[in-house]
């Protein structure tokens, strides 16, 4: 019989790496949005990984940073499914960050990781990147997966302290989750 030692500092984080913050996971019913606040200052960049749940059909993903609802916000995306691409931007949009992110589908999961680059900055406004996804097991029209690369600005020079994650006025459905890391300086 062998027995094995766990030495609990073998796992500590070293720069660069990422560190969980929090995870909400939505419950029965779903929810309009979810929050994290009260996030620390103490990382480098944020990342947000989120496994959706559409509740509606066409839902817009979006985010809100700091309750700021003022028309400080502007994206670029572009979508491809293989059978067509889209590109967009948006400029001096309000109450959040819309990223283009549809999520056609109600059967299958969409995936979304963001990365908030410099959050903590107070001299810098916040750019954040987005790549998503849905696959639709292929199965119905191509509309069912896609797959969707975004970039954003928050046109602000505050600290980050609070995400709102909503879907445009919709749902998200009963076990969405989403986590929240922190990505230490290298």
């Amino acid at each position: 019989m062998s027995v094995f030692f766990i030495n609990p500092f073998a796992f500590a984080s070293a720069d660069g790496d990422y560190e969980s913050i929090a995870t909400v996971t939505v419950g029965s019913g779903g929810a309009s949005s979810i929050e994290f606040t009260s996030i620390p200052g103490t990382y480098q960049h944020l990342q947000v990984r989120g496994m959706i749940i559409n509740a509606n059909g066409d839902n817009w993903l979006q985010y809100q940073f700091n309750s700021d609802t003022g028309n400080n916000y502007a994206a670029h995306y572009l979508e491809g499914n293989g059978a067509s691409t889209v590109a967009g931007a948006v400029t001096s949009y309000g109450s959040a960050y819309y990223q283009g992110l549809v999520m056609p589908s109600t059967s299958y999961p969409f995936v979304v990781v963001s990365d908030l680059l410099d959050y903590a900055s107070t001299t810098k406004t916040k750019t954040l990147r987005t790549f998503a996804g849905q696959d639709g097991n292929a199965t119905g029209t191509a509309a069912n997966w896609r797959v969707i690369v975004a970039s954003g600005l928050w046109n602000s020079t505050s600290a980050v302290t609070s995400i709102k994650i909503e879907s445009s006025g919709k749902t998200l459905g009963q076990h969405s989750t989403f986590a929240l890391y922190g990505i230490k300086a290298p």
